[in-house]
């Protein structure tokens, strides 16, 4: 018997807890969320400047205005990138424009 009893108050709580649900109102304010992906309008294209310095060639993304990456483009060899990872505007040098996995590492338990 006691294998079963909690299912038991399972099932004899299940009613109360539809009541309850059915009592809970949305706030006057609030706003029904779109449904779907958002669309080509809803997303911003992040504004690119182009400038060639001397023997090497700079492009500039903004994004609301704020400058978050650089690739620049040697004359000879691989471009980088220099991404300004969190956003206080000190820029970091990449090889690709994919930000290094940044791996948590936190300590669980120590024994």
């Amino acid at each position: 018997m006691k294998k079963y009893s909690w299912l038991l108050a399972l099932v004899l709580g299940l009613p109360l807890g539809i009541q309850a649900a059915d009592k809970i109102t949305p706030p006057p304010d609030a706003q029904p969320v779109p449904d779907g992906a958002p669309t080509a309008k809803d997303i911003e294209e992040p504004q690119i400047t182009i400038r060639n310095k001397g023997t090497h060639r700079e492009e500039e993304y903004r994004l609301h205005g704020k400058l978050y990456m650089v690739k620049v483009t040697p004359p000879k060899g691989k471009p980088y990138f220099l991404i300004d990872t969190t956003g206080n505007g000190k820029f970091v040098r990449h090889e690709g424009p994919a930000v290094p996995l940044s791996v948590p590492e936190w300590v669980i338990k120590t024994f």
